[in-house]
């Protein structure tokens, strides 16, 4: 592994060591501390949008690690946001950093940046996929409920990023995976074509009932987040009857896990009931976005 730009560029075997390396981490925090094995090594941690766990977990776990974390607001304090070319930008900063953590809008533009960079580079979210947060995901599943393989899990929402990354993630640890979204918001088309390849294992439905039914895991995410008025308005139209309730949930297993990758709002794509009663699992997963990040440095950069 050279980066980490999206959860397709894993083998099975890569992710399952990413999060035995999560897991060995975890525990040494929890027991006092964590090895220093980013002594003497920066990481630049690059924002061109908004970020609570993202940007927090990133610069929490390079500090654990003994490094060095800058953070840098990319849309308004480099060149690039007036007009320096990205692979200038890339080529510097792969000069004086070790690792490059980008959360920005386009795939290209962050894979540009890792062609150019020279140094390790790691999505932070980009409008297709979020690898972090689904590898925190994957790493909850299987504290609570055991080995991944054979689970069903079930995403329930949006079919952008988080979808994207779900599908590919879940399939790659051996799970039984449920994608439940409106015609219109289906993901990738490439995503789906590496999802076909596992054949009965995966599920592409509309119905939000007949996707969650026997479900291990049911996940979901915003599907609200537009700021146009008339956005928002179809928005609510579309995904009437995708939001996570407990009556909805009486189809899956009995005390099935619930996600949420957060920021949640409540009363679109989650009930309050469920995200209350489900809090103690969404927060060990915001959690464990700190250690699986913390994983992934020290893989890329500590040779683990």
């Amino acid at each position: 592994m050279n980066h980490l730009l999206k959860m397709n560029d894993l083998t099975p075997a890569e992710l399952t060591h990413i999060l035995d390396v999560a897991d060995q981490l975890k525990a040494q925090q929890k027991a006092g501390g964590t090895p220093p094995l980013l002594a003497g090594k920066s990481v630049a941690l690059m924002f061109s949008k908004t970020s609570t766990r993202t940007r927090t977990s990133f610069e929490v776990g390079v500090y654990q690690l003994g490094g060095l974390g800058c953070y840098m607001n990319a849309a308004t304090e480099l060149q690039a946001a007036r007009g320096e070319p990205l692979r200038d930008t890339a080529r510097v900063l792969g000069r004086y950093y070790d690792c490059i953590v980008w959360r920005t809008y386009r795939q290209s533009d962050l894979e540009e940046l890792a062609d150019y960079a020279g140094v390790p580079v790691i999505n932070g979210l980009t409008d297709y996929a979020h690898p972090c947060q689904v590898l925190a995901d994957l790493m909850t599943i299987r504290e609570r409920r055991g080995p991944l393989a054979g689970q069903k899990l079930c995403f329930v929402g949006d079919g952008n990023n988080m979808a994207n990354s779900i599908i590919i993630g879940g399939l790659l640890a051996g799970m039984r995976v449920t994608c439940v979204c409106p015609p219109a918001y289906r993901p990738a088309a490439d995503v789906l074509g590496f999802a076909r390849r596992y054949g009965a294992d995966f599920e592409l439905l509309a119905d939000p009932k007949a996707g969650v039914r026997d479900a291990d895991v049911v996940v979901t995410a915003v599907w609200n987040s537009a700021a146009a008025e008339s956005e928002t308005e179809r928005r609510m139209r579309d995904f009437r009857g995708y939001q996570l309730t407990s009556r909805l949930l009486e189809g899956a297993k009995p005390g099935c896990m619930v996600l949420h990758c957060l920021p949640a709002h409540r009363g679109e794509e989650i009930s309050n009931a469920v995200f209350e009663d489900h809090a103690d699992e969404i927060f060990t997963e915001a959690e464990n976005r700190l250690h699986v990040q913390k994983a992934v440095l020290a893989i890329l950069l500590a040779g683990l």
